[in-house]
């Protein structure tokens, strides 16, 4: 039987999904005989690394004059439009196209884009990426990291300082605010945690609702508006970095392990030469000063393998119940 945050999941990806088939896709994958895994028919995975492999067939392969670029959104996209322009600009000189960065306002137009074939290059965030590589054909390759070789962020489930709330059993008979239900800090692992290890289970113990996205989320424990949320404090340190908040007025009751960040890849279909070049755009970009602010310690990106760096989140769906169904 499935449980309740399985239905969110699902309802959240179908919307995706129904979006996506208006738009003209190949399916040839699904006549080939291939190993699969955990990825929709249109894809293979011959090599079984879990992510979608090159199609067989050259002319499959998708050569654009114009690379489309998104960041996940975990925040207000337009505040990322100016943070990344380094970055596409050395794209665009690394790869000798134009480079595009598309904002945009939710995970599942994000995955309905790359599922679609107009998206190229993408940053998809942790809770996303398993969803995102088995649905939308994405193979991630790339994640920020530290000078020390640490990457990687904390869930934390946070309230207000002057708060009576002390711990995550307290959560019991309240609401608490998730973002999404395809983000692994904003919902998947803390409804995990909170049921492995408070015998908490949403609906039944406490409502949930739904912020959008983490500085939602973050925004509203800040000004009242959420009693208790759970964050990436990834987001959260951002914030206090650029001053939207104000450090001392919030209190975490949880800190989670450490769960790999965004991670970055390209469209399966994308062309190898293409997408060599792109991979040497991320490999070799020089961080700016801007960049480095906005993801402080970060500054540097490192080569991941999705079916080990994601393992981690993998168990935390199952976990939950949730199944990477496309359909």
């Amino acid at each position: 039987m499935r449980t309740h945050h399985t239905r969110i999941a699902t309802k959240f990806l179908g919307a995706a999904a129904i979006i996506a088939a208006t738009f003209s896709w190949s399916a040839d994958a699904a006549a080939e005989k291939c190993d699969r895994g955990t990825l929709d028919v249109r894809y293979c995975d011959r090599d079984l690394d879990q992510t979608a492999d090159l199609p067989s067939d050259p002319a499959k392969w998708v050569d654009p004059d114009t690379i489309i670029f998104t960041y996940t959104p975990v925040e207000d996209p337009a505040v990322y439009a100016k943070v990344w322009d380094g970055f596409v600009q050395h794209m665009a000189k690394t790869t000798g196209k134009k480079v595009v960065f598309f904002p945009v306002q939710s995970n599942a137009a994000q995955l309905e884009a790359m599922r679609s074939g107009r998206l190229h290059v993408a940053g998809f965030n942790t809770g996303s990426n398993p969803i995102a590589v088995s649905c939308a054909g994405f193979v991630p390759f790339a994640m920020m990291a530290y000078q020390d070789g640490g990457f990687g962020y904390e869930m934390e489930i946070i309230t207000q300082t002057n708060s009576k709330i002390m711990s995550p059993a307290d959560i019991k008979g309240r609401t608490m605010a998730f973002t999404a239900p395809t983000s692994n800090s904003g919902f998947k692992a803390p409804s995990a945690i909170l049921k492995g290890q408070f015998g908490l289970i949403a609906d039944k113990d406490f409502k949930p609702t739904f912020s959008g996205k983490h500085d939602n989320s973050i925004l509203g424990v800040y000004n009242g508006d959420y009693e208790i949320a759970a964050i990436a404090n990834s987001v959260l340190f951002r914030m206090e970095r650029r001053g939207q908040i104000e450090k001392g007025k919030i209190r975490s009751i949880y800190k989670s392990q450490t769960f790999p960040t965004t991670g970055y890849g390209h469209a399966h279909n994308l062309h190898p030469v293409v997408v060599a070049k792109v991979k040497e755009a991320f490999f070799s970009y020089e961080w700016d000063a801007q960049f480095k602010k906005e993801f402080k310690r970060a500054d540097r990106f490192i080569n991941i393998r999705h079916k080990t760096h994601w393992s981690v989140i993998r168990q935390i769906d199952k976990a939950n119940g949730v199944s990477y169904d496309c359909k």
